[in-house]
């Protein structure tokens, strides 16, 4: 295993502290604080309809101000190991998504695990999605340009979203911008992973987010690629890809493995693996120049995409 990337070697002084029931509880009882977005940046919080016998979804919109003509737009799915997580964790980045590019970013409030195990996650994310099309006008935004993307549990939401898009047709994402996505519950098996240095999501955290996502179902053979990416055979018309993940990252091998599986079946994918960075990286040392240029390289595949 390779060693700390130079920027983050505090990363080594991490604990490797696991979530299960209660802390993820108490994690998830602590409220986000939102980020001023500036003058140039206006944020707002909207409601749009959720699922068939589910609750509204509500997604934190940001937008350069003044915006009139129709841009682009991100749908972000923020992480958390699907048992945790707010929007607003991802606040900083997503302002600087909407001022230097000059879109809208929408973020979702997902439902989440264990209260609301699959497919409530996936199928919030396809309402936002819905939701943000059928809203387009007032919205400012380019229905034929819309992008999807998170991080981590998000990245695999926004994964299995570009699934459940592709087949149910009716809304096209024209690219999928997955940081360290979560993409494979079989990893909860797995007991050749060297994880000597792995950081901040552990194999241990990982068993119990995916359980309580999956329930008994979890490493099985009936897990649907709408709550598990990686289980999906045919990947062929899927939209363009960017992957970025660190050598560190316990989902390393997954997303590789995915990044592979796509260039293979056609669809463009773009494979970023950082040298010595450990999950989240970037968002535990967000001033550290490798956590910089990480969200720079991303910013201009969105850009390119868009």
């Amino acid at each position: 295993m390779s060693a700390f990337h130079p920027d983050l070697k505090r990363g080594r002084f991490i604990p490797n502290v696991s979530y299960g029931r209660l802390s993820s509880r108490i994690v998830r009882s602590v409220k986000w604080r939102s980020t001023d977005p500036g003058p140039d940046v206006t944020v707002q919080e909207i409601v749009v309809p959720g699922p068939k016998d589910a609750p509204p979804v509500s997604l934190r919109v940001f937008q350069p101000t003044g915006l009139k003509a129709a841009a682009p737009a991100l749908l972000w799915i923020h992480g958390g190991g699907l048992i945790f997580g707010a929007p607003e964790q991802d606040d900083r980045t997503n302002i600087a998504f909407a001022r230097e590019l000059g879109i809208t970013v929408a973020a979702v409030r997902y439902r989440l695990g264990p209260d609301h195990p699959a497919p409530a996650a996936v199928e919030d994310a396809y309402a936002a999605l819905r939701g943000l099309a059928e809203r387009a006008s007032d919205l400012h935004i380019d229905i034929d340009r819309i992008a999807i993307g998170g991080a981590s549990a998000g990245g695999g939401i926004a994964a299995a979203l570009a699934l459940l898009a592709h087949d149910r047709a009716e809304i096209r994402p024209v690219f999928q911008l997955l940081l360290y996505p979560m993409l494979d519950d079989r990893t909860t098996t797995r007991t050749d992973l060297e994880t000597l240095k792995v950081r901040v999501w552990t194999p241990k955290s990982n068993r119990y987010g995916w359980s309580s996502y999956l329930g008994d179902a979890v490493a099985g053979p009936n897990v649907s690629p709408y709550a598990a990416a990686a289980r999906r055979d045919d990947l062929t018309g899927l939209p363009p890809a960017w992957i970025g993940v660190g050598t560190l990252d316990l989902f390393h091998d997954e997303d590789v493995e995915y990044a592979r599986r796509l260039s293979d079946s056609g669809v463009p994918c773009d494979l970023d693996v950082v040298p010595g960075a450990f999950h989240g990286f970037d968002l535990v040392f967000p001033k550290a120049e490798v956590s910089r240029e990480f969200w720079r390289r991303q910013a201009r595949a969105l850009k390119a995409a868009l």
